[in-house]
């Protein structure tokens, strides 16, 4: 934290909280001006804190910060952007949580990023106001990618240069992509890769988001899609995410619930 900066003023989104001290609370924030940033905000668990209601995850708040010892502490809050139907839609809740995973998994600490906190308030936005948002949650992983240089090689294998024809292939996280039937038995990690799923994936990383939104993924794609996205997000983070586990069981629960 440089010493001579004493005060700054940032937008930022809350990605998570923690209990601190007797009454305060650890805020990690994705933030436009500084990336990923942590700060304290002092009383925040009092009943009549001003600042808490400000500071929940998922919420786009402007803050402005003042420099303690060793870590930003907020003097002021303000709601820029609440996404309110992600608190009344379990599902939503749980995509919202897994773009938050994910955000806080790639960003940097004290790394400015506009082009990741647009995607991520853009993200957030679809989810949140859109009644099905698959096709959102999967344009963000692709963007995600291709924003730390991970885009995934769709429309030739990746070991042999051949173009990718319509019939089934296979998926290496290891080799960056598409591997044809010839190659992809050579590779044990490669996991099988239907040319329907293949055709969406393609769809997605070619188009802007509109045009992505015109996709119709029949409900048998939907589910290997994300799969194919998650192992090969997994490799490169190096470790598992939690939330796929928490919207499987959100899903699960659903259709438990849903009525003969």
């Amino acid at each position: 934290m440089p010493s001579d900066v004493r005060s700054l003023r940032v937008e930022g989104v809350v990605l998570r909280h923690s209990d601190w001290g007797e009454a305060d609370r650890m805020l990690l924030l994705y933030t436009r001006e500084r990336g990923k940033l942590r700060a304290v905000a002092k009383g925040a668990r009092k009943l009549r804190s001003r600042k808490a209601g400000h500071l929940e995850p998922f919420t786009r708040v402007a803050l402005m910060l003042a420099r303690g010892r060793d870590i930003w502490i907020v003097t002021q809050a303000e709601t820029v952007e609440a996404y309110q139907p992600l608190r009344e839609n379990l599902l939503k809740l749980g995509q919202a949580a897994f773009v938050l995973e994910l955000v806080d998994r790639f960003g940097f600490e004290d790394g400015e990023d506009a082009g990741l906190y647009q995607l991520l308030t853009a993200t957030l936005r679809r989810v949140s106001e859109e009644e099905d948002a698959f096709l959102a949650v999967r344009y963000f992983e692709m963007r995600i990618l291709d924003l730390f240089g991970f885009r995934p090689q769709l429309f030739e294998c990746v070991r042999c240069g051949e173009e990718i024809k319509p019939q089934n292939q296979f998926f290496s996280a290891m080799q960056g992509g598409v591997l044809c039937p010839n190659c992809g038995p050579q590779d044990p990690t490669a996991r099988p890769a239907s040319i329907e799923a293949l055709r969406f994936l393609r769809h997605i990383q070619r188009s802007n988001y509109p045009e992505s939104k015109r996709a119709r993924v029949p409900e048998s794609i939907r589910n290997e899609m994300e799969l194919l996205l998650q192992y090969y997000l997994t490799y490169h983070l190096e470790r598992k995410l939690n939330s796929p586990d928490f919207l499987r069981t959100i899903r699960q629960t659903t259709r438990e619930e849903r009525p003969d």
